[in-house]
C-alpha cells in the first residue's frame, strides 16, 4: 500500500504544496532571526550633555540656516519602551559640528526580525501593546533598514527634513506593520 501511495500524483502534488508552503513561511517569519542577533559598533558624536530632560519635542530646523556652533549639539532624546518585542537603550537627535543631523541609537537591545526600519514619527509613545502599530498612522520619515538589533548606531537625518512634529522613533517591522520598540524624543537641556 505505501509504494501504492507514493506513485500517486495527489501525493506528490500534496508534497510540492507542502515544499512550497514551508519555503514560504520560512521567507515570510525568517524564525533564525529569533535566535541570532547583529550587533553593530558605530561611533557616536560625542555631545556635551547625553541625558535628555523631560520637556518638549525637538525643536524644528530653523528656516534660515543659522551659525552652527563651535561643536555638536544634542537636540533632544529619550529611553526606548518595548513594544511587540523587548526593547532597551536610548534614541537622541545630534547636529553635528559640521551642521547635519542625524539619529543615534545607543544601546539598543531589541530582537533581530524580519524588514526592521529605523523611523522618525509624529505619534507619540504608548506602552502596551496599544502603542504597537501607530506610528504608520500619520507621518514618518524612514531613516533605513535597522544596521543591527544589538549596539550603537547612528542613522543619517536627510538633509531638508522637516522635524517639526516628529517626536519619537521606532523601530518599526514593515512586514508586519508593528513597533518593536519606541522612544520619545524630548529636548535637551
Amino acid at each position: 500500500m505505501p509504494m501504492r501511495l507514493l506513485r500517486a500524483p495527489l501525493t506528490w502534488i500534496a508534497v510540492a504544496v507542502l515544499v512550497v508552503g514551508a519555503a514560504t513561511a520560512l521567507y515570510w517569519f525568517q524564525p533564525w532571526k529569533l535566535v541570532t542577533d547583529t550587533e553593530v559598533h558605530e561611533e557616536l558624536v560625542a555631545v556635551p550633555s547625553a541625558v535628555p530632560s523631560t520637556g518638549s519635542a525637538v525643536p524644528s530646523r530653523p528656516a534660515t540656516p543659522s551659525p552652527t556652533p563651535a561643536g555638536p549639539v544634542l537636540l533632544g532624546g529619550g529611553e526606548f519602551v518595548s513594544h511587540e518585542h523587548d526593547t532597551r537603550g536610548a534614541a537622541r537627535i545630534v547636529r553635528t559640528a559640521d551642521g547635519r543631523y542625524r539619529l543615534e541609537l545607543v544601546g539598543l537591545d531589541t530582537s533581530n526580525g524580519p524588514d526592521l526600519q529605523v523611523w522618525l514619527t509624529d505619534q507619540p509613545v504608548r506602552t502596551g501593546p496599544s502603542g504597537w502599530r501607530v506610528f504608520d498612522d500619520g507621518r514618518h520619515v524612514a531613516l533605513g533598514p535597522l544596521k543591527g538589533n544589538r549596539g550603537d548606531q547612528a542613522y543619517e537625518i536627510p538633509a531638508g527634513t522637516d522635524l517639526t512634529g516628529l517626536t519619537s522613533v521606532s523601530i518599526w517591522c514593515e512586514r508586519f506593520a508593528v513597533s518593536f520598540g519606541a522612544a520619545a524624543l524630548t529636548t535637551a537641556g
